[in-house]
């Protein structure tokens, strides 16, 4: 079976689905594998991936691990 057949194979299950726990399940796991951004290196940021980034970032916000734009500048010179 390739990738289009898996593909129709997979929306037909959908379609036949009643709403419910199980369609949401489907939902939530797509919206969390959803391609959002990508990286600069060209690698794709899933939600989940984009959200453990974000968290990582606040909580190096919050202890203070920051530079400013003033000190970005400066260093800059030095390039």
């Amino acid at each position: 079976m390739d990738l289009q057949e898996k593909k129709l194979n997979v929306l037909q299950k959908i379609m036949d689905l009643d709403q419910g726990p199980l369609s949401d399940k489907i939902n939530e796991k797509l919206d969390s594998e959803m391609i959002v951004a990508y990286m600069v290196d060209g690698r794709p940021l899933t939600l989940d991936a984009y959200n453990e980034r974000l968290e990582i970032a606040e909580k190096q916000i919050a202890a203070g691990r920051v530079v400013s734009q003033e000190e970005l500048e400066k260093e800059s010179e030095n390039w």
